[in-house]
C-alpha cells in the first residue's frame, strides 16, 4: 500500500478480491451448526433484502463444506424462470441423478430423470414430486445450493413446500437463498413463505450492516482506514446493505471523489450522491416492475416527505389515477423498493419512504426538468397551502424521516418559476443564511443560486450573486465564489454601488488565492488591470494590495498602502481591511508594533460578523504561525469564538502548539484529501510543513519528504522558506547536513530578496546548529548573532527561545552562558506551555548540565502525549546515558520495535536508520537481526507489511531491544 502523504490526494482503488463477510459474527456459526447436524433441517433457506448478501454468504458457507469432503452442487434461478412450470424441480432431479452417477463411477437408472422431463412436458405435478422424491432419496454426502430462488417457478416451490423432508437421508441438504421481499402479492413468494415454514426447514435472515462492520466493509474494498465522514456517508445512503455499498463505493471511486492520504480515505467536500447506472441491480428491478411503478417511484422520490397526502399529489401531478397510483405504491411495497412507515393505526401508514435512499437519488436524478420543476411547485405550493388553515383534507406535515430543514427549500428551489417568484426567492435566502456557513453542504450555495434566477431586476441580482459567492467561499465551494464575482466585476459593475463592488474584489481576489492561481493574482497586483474593468478607486486599492500581500511582495503593498491612504481611509469597509493587511505586512518585514496595537484595539463598531471573524482568524492564525499561542489563545472570547467554531487549517495549527497530535493529523489529511486550503497569508505553506514536523518526529521521514516536495514548485507562487526550514530538518535527520545546509541558505536567500523577516527565525536557529555540528564555529556564532537581533526586533517569546536553545548547541555544554541560556530557556518554553516545545526545551538543558537530569522524566512523559516516537527513543538514549531507569520494560520494546519497522516501511537504508536513531550501522543490523527472529518475520517486506496493517510485531515481548 502507498505510504505516501501528498496535497491532494491519489486516487482511490476498489477491489472486491478477498472479500471477507463483515456483520456476520452469528450467522456462519448457525448455518454452519445447522447443515452439519444429522438430526438438523434439511433444507436451510437464506433470506434478506436485494444486495444483502446473500450469495455471497452462502458461497461462504458452501466452501467450508467443500473443504470438508462434501459435495456442493450449484442450481442457479434466473430471471424469467418463473414463467416454466416445474423448470426448478427439473433442474433438482437433473443435478442430484448426474451427481449420483459422478459419485459411484457408473452409470446409473436415468429414471427420475426421464420422469421429471416427462412430468413438465404433461404439466403433471404429482409424477415430478415422485422423480424429485426419488433423487432426494439418495445417500451419498450432498448439499444442493439453489440461488435466488426469488426467481423460481411457483410449481417447484409448491412440491417443495410437499416433501416429506424427514424420509430425505440425513446427508443430502438442499440449501436456497431468496430476496425476502415485504408483500406476499406473487405465487413463488406465498410458496416460498410455505417453504420456510415446512417443519425441516430453518430461515436464517440476514440483516443490513450497523455503522461499526460498514466501517470495516468500506476499509476493506478500499484498502484504507476509512474518514468517519465518509463511513456516515455511506452508511445513510446504503442504509447497511453491502450491495449498495459496493456500488456507492465503484462510483464514487470511479468519479474521483475517493481520495487516498497516509493510507486514509476521504470523500471530497461537497460530493453529491452518485447517479446509479440503468445496469445496477435496484434500477434494474425497479425497471422490470414496469408502469406505473416507475412513473409511481420518481413522484415519490420528490414527494414522500410529505406522508400520506403524497399519494393524491402524486396522481394529479403524474396524470394517473389514484387506484393506479396506490397499485403502484403496494407494489413498491411488496418488491422492497419502498417501505411502509407505521403509524397509529396499523392499517394506515404514515406514508412511505425509500428503502435504499442511493436508489431514491437515482429515481430523482432521472427525472426530466419539467417533470422535477412540476412535482417540486406541487410539493411547494401543498406546503404553502397549510400556512392558511383549515385544511380539509388535512395539511401535509413534513415527516421526521425527512430532513425538514431542506426539504422545503430543494423542492423550492426545484419548483422555479412554477412557484410565486418573490416568496420563493425571499424563502429560498433566508434557508440558505440560516445554514451559513453551511460546512457540510446541505444546500445553501444552491438555494442562492437558486434565488439569484428568479430575481428580475439586475441590480438585485447583482447583490444576489454577491451574497450566493461569499457564502460559496464559507463552505468551501471556491470556484463557484469566484466565477461570482468575475460575473459582477465583468459585467454588472454600473448596476451596484461601489460597497458592493468592493466586496466583490475582495471575494475575487481570496478566491484566486485558494485556487493558487498564482498569474491571476499577478495581473491583480496592477492598476491598469482594476482600470480596464471600470472599477472604482476603492475597489481597486483594495483589490490591489490583497493581491500584492497574497504575492508576498510586502514593500510594494505598503507603498500602495501609504499613497493611496485618502481613498481607503475614508471608508470604514475598507479602512478595518487594509488597516489590517498594513498591519500583517509590517509584522510580516520584521516591524510587529502595530500589529501588536492591533490585537488590542477595540472592534470598530457596525463591522459585519463576517468581516469580524475574517479579521480575528487572520490575527489568530499569524500569532499560531509564530508560536505564540497564548496571545491567540486571547482572542477567542474577544470574538466570542471557541477552537470547534475555527476554520480547519485554524485548528490544525492549534491542535499542533498543544501538542494533540492525532487531531492535528486528522485535520491535516481532510484538507489536504481537499487540495490543500491555504493558511491566510503569510503562511500559506503552514499546513505541509507542520504536518511534515510531525511526521518527523514520528519516524516517518520518506512521509514527510514526499509531502514537502508535492506542494513545492509552484511558478510565481509564495514563499518556501517555512517548507525549506522543514525540508532541512528531514535531511538533518538522515545525516545529509551539507545539503541541510544549501536547503537553509537557499530560504534565507529567497526571504531576504522579498523582504520577508517572518518565518527566517527558524532557518536561522536550524543553520547555527547545522555549523555547529559541522565544526565551523565562526559561521554557527555569526548565525546566532543575527537572531539575537531578530529576537530583539520582533520581541516574540518563540524568536527568544530559539536563539536559547541554538546558544547551547553553538557554545558546548560547559561555558557558564550555555548553562545560563538553558536555565532561561526552561522557564520560557514553561510559560509557553507547548508539550513539543517544551520536551525539546528539557532535553537540551538536561543534555548540557543545565538542569538536574530527572528533566528528562518530564521530557520522556511530554514526548509521549504528542506520540513523538522519534524524539522518545532518544530521550530514553540519554536517560540511560544519565544513569536513569526507563519505565515500562515491555512498553520500550513495543515503542522500540515499531519504530524500527517504521523506518524500514519508509524505505530507509540502514544508514539512514543509524542516522536518524543516532546508533552505528552495526547496531541497526543487530536490531534487525532480533527483530526478525523474534517476530517471525523474515523479510522487510513481512515488517512493512506488519506496520502498514496495524499487526503486532512482537512474538517474545519481554527482551527489549536497547537504545543504544
Amino acid at each position: 500500500m502507498d505510504a505516501e502523504l501528498v496535497l491532494g490526494g491519489t486516487a482511490a482503488r476498489f477491489d472486491r478480491t478477498g472479500r471477507r463477510l463483515f456483520g456476520r459474527a452469528a450467522e456462519p456459526d448457525t448455518i454452519d451448526d445447522a447443515l452439519r447436524d444429522p438430526a438438523g433441517p434439511r433444507l436451510v433457506l437464506v433470506r434478506g433484502e436485494r444486495g444483502i448478501g446473500r450469495s455471497a454468504f452462502v458461497h461462504a458457507a458452501a466452501g467450508r463444506l467443500s473443504a470438508e469432503g462434501i459435495a456442493v452442487l450449484p442450481v442457479d434461478c434466473v430471471p424469467g424462470d418463473g414463467e416454466r412450470p416445474l423448470l426448478l424441480a427439473l433442474r433438482l432431479v437433473r443435478t442430484l441423478v448426474e451427481h449420483r452417477s459422478a459419485a459411484t463411477g457408473r452409470r446409473t437408472a436415468r429414471q427420475p430423470t426421464a420422469d421429471a422431463l416427462s412430468a413438465v412436458q404433461t404439466g403433471d405435478p404429482a409424477a415430478m414430486a415422485e422423480a424429485l422424491a426419488a433423487a432426494l432419496a439418495q445417500p451419498a454426502p450432498v448439499t444442493v445450493v439453489v440461488d435466488d430462488a426469488q426467481h423460481a417457478d411457483a410449481e417447484s416451490l409448491d412440491l417443495l413446500g410437499k416433501v416429506d423432508f424427514q424420509r430425505v437421508p440425513p446427508s443430502t441438504r438442499l440449501l436456497f437463498t431468496a430476496v425476502q421481499h415485504s408483500g406476499t402479492g406473487r405465487r413463488a413468494d406465498n410458496a416460498l413463505e410455505q417453504l420456510a415454514h415446512n417443519r425441516a426447514a430453518h430461515t436464517v435472515v440476514l440483516p443490513p450492516l450497523g455503522l461499526q462492520d460498514v466501517t470495516a466493509v468500506v476499509a476493506q474494498l478500499l484498502g484504507a482506514a476509512p474518514d468517519a465522514d465518509l463511513v456516515r456517508r455511506v452508511h445513510e445512503l446504503s442504509r447497511g446493505i453491502p450491495g449498495a455499498v459496493d456500488v456507492l463505493l465503484a462510483e464514487w471511486v470511479e468519479q474521483g471523489a475517493i481520495r487516498m492520504i497516509d493510507r486514509y480515505a476521504f470523500l471530497a467536500d461537497g460530493t453529491p450522491a452518485p447517479v446509479l447506472p440503468d445496469g445496477d441491480r435496484y434500477v434494474a428491478a425497479l425497471r422490470a416492475l414496469g408502469e406505473p411503478c416507475w412513473t409511481v417511484a420518481s413522484a415519490l422520490s420528490i414527494l414522500w416527505p410529505l406522508g400520506r397526502p403524497a399519494a393524491a399529489l402524486a396522481a394529479t401531478s403524474t396524470g394517473l389515477s389514484a387506484e393506479a397510483v396506490h397499485e403502484g405504491i403496494r407494489a413498491l411495497v411488496d418488491e422492497g423498493v419502498v417501505d411502509e412507515l407505521p403509524g397509529p393505526d396499523p392499517a394506515a401508514p404514515r406514508g412511505w419512504a425509500f428503502r435504499v435512499p442511493l436508489l431514491e437519488h437515482a429515481v430523482r436524478e432521472r427525472l426530466g426538468p419539467m417533470e422535477r420543476s412540476r412535482l417540486s411547485a406541487a410539493a411547494v405550493e401543498s406546503l404553502w397551502t397549510a400556512d392558511t388553515p383549515p385544511r380539509n383534507p388535512p395539511a401535509p406535515v413534513i415527516l421526521d424521516e425527512a430532513d425538514a430543514a431542506t426539504y422545503l427549500p430543494d423542492r423550492i428551489a426545484d419548483a422555479g418559476v412554477l412557484v410565486d417568484r418573490e416568496r420563493a426567492a425571499t424563502e429560498l435566502t433566508t434557508a440558505a443564511l440560516s445554514l451559513y456557513p453551511d460546512l457540510e453542504h446541505r444546500g445553501m450555495v444552491r438555494w442562492l443560486l437558486g434565488a439569484v434566477r428568479l430575481i428580475e431586476q439586475s441590480s438585485a441580482r447583482g447583490l444576489a450573486v454577491l451574497r450566493c459567492g461569499t457564502a460559496a467561499f464559507a463552505c468551501g465551494d471556491y470556484r463557484t465564489a469566484r466565477t461570482a464575482s468575475e460575473w459582477i466585476l465583468y459585467g454588472q459593475a454600473e448596476d451596484l454601488d461601489p460597497y458592493a463592488l468592493h466586496e466583490a474584489a475582495t471575494l475575487l481576489v481570496a478566491a484566486a488565492a485558494v485556487e493558487q492561481d498564482w498569474p491571476a493574482l499577478a495581473r491583480m497586483s496592477t492598476a491598469l488591470w482594476w482600470d480596464g474593468l471600470g472599477m472604482p478607486a476603492m475597489a481597486t486599492v483594495t483589490g490591489r494590495v490583497q493581491a500584492l500581500c497574497q504575492l508576498e511582495r510586502w514593500h510594494e503593498a505598503l507603498d500602495l498602502l501609504a499613497r493611496t491612504e485618502p481613498v481607503w481611509q475614508s471608508d470604514p469597509d475598507s479602512r478595518v481591511l487594509l488597516d489590517l493587511l498594513g498591519s500583517v505586512t509590517e509584522f510580516v518585514i520584521g516591524r510587529p508594533d502595530r500589529f501588536n496595537r492591533s490585537l488590542v484595539q477595540p472592534q470598530l463598531p457596525g463591522v459585519p460578523w463576517a468581516k469580524a471573524f475574517a479579521q480575528i482568524i487572520l490575527q489568530f492564525d499569524l500569532l499560531l504561525a509564530t508560536g505564540d499561542l497564548q496571545r491567540a489563545a486571547a482572542l477567542l472570547p474577544a470574538g466570542d469564538l471557541t477552537p470547534e467554531l475555527l476554520p480547519g487549517s485554524s485548528r490544525f495549527l492549534w491542535h499542533h502548539l498543544h501538542g494533540r497530535w492525532d487531531e492535528a493529523l486528522a485535520l491535516a489529511r481532510r484538507l489536504l484529501a481537499n487540495g490543500g486550503v491555504l493558511s491566510t497569508v503569510p503562511g500559506h505553506q503552514l499546513l505541509p510543513a507542520r504536518t511534515a514536523a510531525v511526521l518527523l518526529a514520528r519516524g516517518r521521514v520518506t512521509s514527510a519528504d514526499r509531502l514537502i516536495s508535492s506542494v513545492r514548485g509552484q511558478p510565481d507562487g509564495p514563499l518556501e522558506h517555512i517548507l525549506d526550514h522543514a525540508d532541512a530538518e528531514i535531511l538533518r535527520a538522515v545525516g545529509e547536513l551539507g545539503r541541510a545546509e544549501e536547503t537553509l541558505r537557499r530560504g534565507l536567500r529567497a526571504a531576504d530578496d522579498r523582504g520577508s523577516v517572518y518565518g527566517t527565525e527558524e532557518l536561522w536557529a536550524s543553520l547555527a546548529e547545522v555549523y555547529a555540528e559541522s565544526g565551523r564555529t565562526s559561521q554557527a556564532m555569526a548565525c546566532l548573532e543575527r537572531l539575537e537581533q531578530l529576537a530583539e526586533q520582533l520581541d516574540s517569546g518563540r524568536t527568544r527561545l530559539l536563539y536559547l536553545l541554538a546558544s547551547g548547541k553553538v557554545l558546548g555544554p560547559e561555558p557558564a552562558p550555555t548553562r545560563t541560556h538553558l536555565h532561561e530557556a526552561v522557564g520560557l518554553a514553561r510559560s509557553r506551555r507547548q508539550p513539543f516545545e517544551t520536551a525539546k526545551t528539557l532535553l537540551a538543558a538536561a543534555g548540557a548540565n543545565a538542569g538536574p537530569a530527572t528533566l528528562l522524566h518530564e521530557a520522556y512523559e511530554l514526548f509521549g502525549e504528542t506520540g513523538a516516537t522519534l524524539w522518545r527513543f532518544h530521550t530514553r538514549s540519554a536517560m540511560r546515558e544519565a544513569g536513569l531507569v526507563v519505565p515500562g520494560r515491555k512498553q520500550v520494546t513495543a515503542e522500540n520495535e515499531h519504530l524500527l519497522a517504521t523506518l524500514l516501511a519508509e524505505g530507509l537504508t540502514n544508514r539512514q536508520i543509524a542516522n536518524v536513531l543516532r546508533i552505528t550501522e552495526d547496531a541497526v543490523a543487530n536490531r534487525l537481526s532480533r527483530l526478525f527472529a523474534r517476530t517471525g518475520k523474515r523479510s522487510r517486506t513481512a515488517v512493512v507489511t506488519a506496520v502498514l496493517l496495524g499487526s503486532p510485531l512482537t512474538t517474545d515481548g519481554d527482551r527489549p531491544i536497547p537504545d543504544a
